[in-house]
C-alpha cells in the first residue's frame, strides 16, 4: 500500500481504538475522564485530531472522555474523505499487497485480487485479530469495530446498533438492517457469533490472534469458526450498498456473543428476550454446514445445515461414607462410578432418521460407492446390519443416526490411603430433534441400573424443535449459486451433530438453516482446537457464494 494509504488507514484504526477504550472504560462524561499517555506518536496524533473535532474532551491535564455526539459527527465528516483515499490507494497497491504479503511464506497468486477483495481481506484481518475470548476479550470491541466499517459505507447511525447487557459490557452484539422495499415481505436474517474458543499462544505454533496466510491457508483463532462468516456478513451490507441494491426485504445482520460459552451468557437468547426485533426474521442463515474437500483437495459436496441435536451435560454421581484404604469393601464410590460408565460407553441409542438425514444418507450413497448398498439400506428402512456398519466406519455417520453419550470428565476420591466419599463424571449427550432431556435421563438411569449412581442435569436445558424444511424456496438460490461456481458437485442436506446459535432462533419460529460455501478438509482444521485454519480459497469462493445467495433470498417475496 502506499505510504499515504497506509497512514490513513492506521490514523483511522487508531482513532476507533482510542475511542473504543474510553467507551469501554465508562469515560462518557466530564466526571468519568480518566487519563490517556500514548506513547506512539500516531496514536499521539489521532488524540489531538479527536480533542480538535469536539469528538474527545479533554479535563484538566491528559485526562479524557468522549463526546459521543461529537464523536459520530467527528466520523460522519472521516467516512466521507476515507473511502475516496483509501480506494485510491488500495486500487494503485493491489499487486504489491498480494505479492509480497509480510506473513505469507508461499509465492502469491500471480493474478491482482479485485479492489473489493483486498478490502475484504482487511475487513477479516480486523475482526480475526480482536481477541474476543470470555477470558480476555470483548465482542463489544469486535462489534463496534465492523460497525465503524458499515457506517463508513453509508449506513445511517440508526441502521447500526451495538447493544450489550447492562452487567456484561464486553459481550456486545452489532444488529445492522439494509431496508427493503416491501414493508410486508419477512426479513432475512444473517446470523453469525463473533466470540472464540480460548487459545493459548504456547500451545499453537503461531500467534492464535495474528492472522497468518500460509501455504495457501489463513490461520488464527476464529479464522473458520466463525469469523469468517461474520465477516463475509458484514462486507456483503457493505458490496449491496456500494451497489445500490434495493432489496424486496429487510437485510438484517446480527454478530453476537457467546455462542461457545452459552452457559455463562448468550448473545441469541439475550437479544431474544431483550432486543427480539432485532433477529425477528422469516428465515436464517447461519454457521453450521460448508463444504467438504477429500485428502486431495478436491470438492466432494456442498452441504446445507436444517436442524440440528440437544447438547445437554449429565452428572453422574456416588457417595460413601468412605473409610481407611486398608479396610476395603466392594461397596465404593469410585469402583460404582466406572462400571456405570462402562455401561453407557457400551450402550447405542436406537437408529432414528428425520426427512434430513434419511436424504442425506441417501445421498452419500452415490459420494461412497464402496458403501452405497448400506447407504442405500440404511436411508430406506435403517437396516440394522447397514447401521451398524455405517456408524463403526465414521464416527459421524454414527452420530447422526442417533442419539449418544460419552464420558468426558472425571473425578473423585479425597487422599490416596482413604476410601472415596464421592465421585463424579460428565457424560455429554447429542440428542436427536424430538427427544427431550428428560427422556434421554431416564435412559441413562436404565442402562446404569445402579440406585448408588445419582443422574442429574447441568445446566438449562436446550430448547429442541424439528428440523425447518428444505422447501425449494429455500433450495432454489443455494442450487443455482453452486451451479454458477461449482458445477456438478452435489448438494447435501445435514443435520449438526454439534450445537450453533440456531437451536435458540429455531425455537423462536425463525427457520435457520446453516451455509457457508467455505469448504474444509477432512480433518476438520483444528476448529476449537490448535492452529485452526481455513483455505484461503475456500474463503474467498464462500464470499462469492453466500453474496449470490443473499441477493436471490432478498428479492424472494
Amino acid at each position: 500500500m502506499s505510504a499515504g494509504g497506509v497512514a490513513v488507514a492506521l490514523a483511522v484504526r487508531s482513532e476507533r481504538q482510542l475511542a473504543a477504550m474510553l467507551r469501554e472504560a465508562g469515560a462518557l462524561s466530564p466526571d468519568r475522564a480518566i487519563p490517556v499517555h500514548p506513547q506512539r506518536r500516531i496514536v499521539r496524533g489521532s488524540l489531538r485530531r479527536l480533542v480538535r473535532s469536539g469528538a474527545v474532551r479533554e479535563v484538566g491535564t491528559d485526562s479524557y472522555w468522549l463526546d459521543e455526539d461529537g464523536y459520530a459527527d467527528f466520523r460522519d465528516r472521516r467516512r466521507k474523505r476515507i473511502w475516496l483515499i483509501l480506494g485510491t490507494a488500495l486500487i494503485a497497491a493491489a499487486a504489491a499487497i498480494w505479492a509480497t504479503n509480510s506473513r505469507a511464506q508461499t509465492a502469491a497468486p500471480t493474478s491482482v485480487p479485485r479492489a473489493d477483495t483486498i478490502a475484504f481481506r482487511a475487513l477479516y484481518e480486523e475482526l480475526v485479530e480482536t481477541n474476543t475470548t470470555l477470558s480476555e476479550g470483548s465482542c463489544t470491541l469486535a462489534a463496534q469495530r465492523m460497525a465503524a466499517r458499515l457506517t463508513a459505507a453509508g449506513y445511517p447511525d440508526a441502521d447500526v446498533r451495538v447493544l450489550w447487557p447492562e452487567a456484561r459490557p464486553k459481550d456486545g452484539a452489532l444488529s445492522a438492517v439494509l431496508h427493503g422495499t416491501d414493508a410486508h415481505a419477512k426479513p432475512l436474517l444473517l446470523l453469525a457469533h463473533i466470540d472464540v474458543v480460548e487459545a493459548r499462544r504456547a500451545d499453537w505454533d503461531r500467534d492464535p490472534f495474528t492472522l497468518v496466510e500460509e501455504n495457501g491457508y489463513f490461520y488464527a483463532r476464529g479464522a473458520s469458526d466463525d469469523k469468517a462468516e461474520a465477516a463475509v456478513w458484514v462486507d456483503t451490507l457493505i458490496r449491496l450498498k456500494q451497489q445500490g441494491f434495493r432489496p424486496r426485504r429487510d437485510i438484517k445482520l446480527a454478530l453476537t456473543c457467546g455462542e461457545e460459552t452459552a452457559d455463562t451468557f448468550n448473545g441469541v437468547s439475550w437479544l431474544l428476550a431483550e432486543h427480539p426485533e432485532v433477529l425477528q426474521a422469516g428465515m436464517a442463515l447461519n454457521e453450521g454446514a460448508g463444504g467438504r474437500l477429500d485428502a486431495d483437495g478436491n470438492r466432494v459436496f456442498l452441504a446445507v445445515q436444517a436442524g440440528e441435536k440437544i447438547y445437554q451435560d449429565y452428572e453422574l454421581r456416588t457417595t460413601n461414607p468412605g473409610g481407611h484404604s486398608s479396610r476395603p469393601s466392594k461397596d465404593n464410590a469410585i469402583t460404582h462410578l466406572s462400571e456405570a460408565l462402562v455401561r453407557v460407553g457400551a450402550n447405542d441409542f436406537p437408529v432414528e432418521l428425520n426427512p434430513v438425514t434419511r436424504s442425506y444418507f441417501g445421498a452419500m450413497a452415490g459420494l461412497t460407492p464402496a458403501r452405497a448398498d448400506d447407504f442405500r439400506a440404511l436411508a430406506a428402512n435403517a437396516d440394522a446390519g447397514a447401521a451398524r456398519r455405517i456408524s463403526d466406519a465414521d464416527p459421524s455417520w454414527n452420530s447422526t443416526m442417533r442419539t449418544t453419550c460419552v464420558a468426558t470428565m472425571i473425578s473423585g476420591g479425597h487422599a490416596p490411603n482413604a476410601l472415596p466419599m464421592n465421585a463424579t463424571a460428565n457424560v455429554n449427550c447429542r440428542i436427536l430433534p424430538g427427544h427431550t432431556v428428560q427422556e434421554v435421563q431416564a435412559e441413562l438411569v436404565r442402562v446404569v441400573n445402579d440406585p448408588k449412581v445419582a443422574i442429574s442435569l447441568v445446566g438449562e436445558p436446550d430448547p429442541s424443535t424439528p428440523p425447518p424444511p428444505l422447501s425449494d424456496a429455500v433450495m432454489g438460490p443455494i442450487r443455482a449459486a453452486a451451479a454458477r461456481q461449482w458445477p456438478n458437485v452435489p448438494i447435501l442436506p445435514t443435520m449438526s451433530t454439534g450445537a450453533t446459535d440456531g437451536r435458540f432462533t429455531n425455537a423462536a419460529g425463525i427457520p435457520t438453516y446453516g451455509l457457508t460455501g467455505m469448504f474444509g478438509d477432512p480433518d476438520g482444521g483444528g476448529v476449537h482446537g490448535l492452529n485452526e485454519r481455513i483455505r484461503v480459497n475456500s474463503l474467498y469462493e464462500g464470499r462469492e457464494f453466500l453474496f449470490d445467495v443473499v441477493k436471490a433470498y432478498a428479492m424472494q417475496r
